[in-house]
């Protein structure tokens, strides 16, 4: 695990995200918060309209430090140079996009390309996106495949689906893990049974003449459940109370 997620880190600090454009900063800083939830740090931004800025560190949300490291550039020439690959991101059809794949394929080449140096993923201004001379540029031009009546994703959105996917294809899929609890034993399980069987016939919902096949599915039942050591307990618990209370009635009586 430990060698699993030094690999997903080293092939992530590869991958830089290039804004073209931006004109709020907002959107800036929000997408330097989806990336550094998806272990991505490397910002350039190409002639953005304001930055640095309040907003933009209001909506990173913690997440400044990807906004203090941030590189600006005049062009978007700069901004790919030296990169092994480029990627542009556009849900735009442009007659001179070269190849197009969704983002999922494209994610995957991308992480594959960082074997050969960084790569450069790629994101137009809100308005219009890439241009075609911008797009040009990229070897690749990925699409996020979404509704077709509706294909407007905030650059955040985008970002963050894109580093998403990236991380996805870097191998990092693990979540965390709910804790675990101590099964019940074998020997436990009959207890219960056995003491289930005892109040089901002391309630008359069992006719032990005539048992036909509850206790047999019951058993199944708790066996399909993979119940715990303290979860035997607690119904042992409300078996106990059951059968008190069928005690008392039959002294009443």
């Amino acid at each position: 695990m430990m060698n699993d997620t030094a690999h997903c880190t080293r092939v992530l600090a590869r991958l830089r995200v290039v804004l073209v454009h931006t004109t709020h900063p907002g959107n800036i800083g929000a997408a330097a918060r989806a990336m550094l939830t998806m272990g991505l740090e490397q910002l350039v931004l190409v002639r953005p309209a304001h930055f640095p800025h309040p907003d933009a560190v209001a909506l990173a949300a913690g997440a400044a430090r990807v906004l203090d490291t941030a590189r600006v550039v005049a062009t978007l020439a700069e901004a790919l140079a030296g990169c092994a690959l480029a990627v542009g991101l556009s849900g735009r059809p442009r007659a001179f996009a070269g190849r197009v794949v969704p983002v999922r394929a494209a994610m995957r080449e991308a992480v594959a390309a960082t074997t050969h140096g960084e790569v450069a993923l790629v994101f137009g201004t809100e308005m219009s996106g890439l241009s075609n001379a911008e797009l040009a540029q990229c070897a690749l031009a990925a699409a996020i495949p979404a509704n077709p009546a509706y294909a407007s994703l905030n650059l955040a959105a985008a970002v963050q689906v894109a580093a998403y996917e990236a991380r996805l294809a870097a191998g990092a899929d693990a979540v965390w893990q709910a804790p675990r609890f101590p099964g019940a034993s074998h020997d436990e399980i009959d207890g219960l049974h056995a003491h289930a069987e005892r109040t089901l016939a002391a309630l008359r919902f069992l006719d032990p003449a005539r048992p036909r096949r509850l206790m047999p599915r019951l058993r199944r039942l708790f066996a399909r459940a993979g119940l715990e050591h303290e979860e035997v307990n607690i119904l042992r618990g409300i078996l106990a109370r059951i059968d008190e209370l069928v005690a008392r009635v039959g002294r009443e009586r």
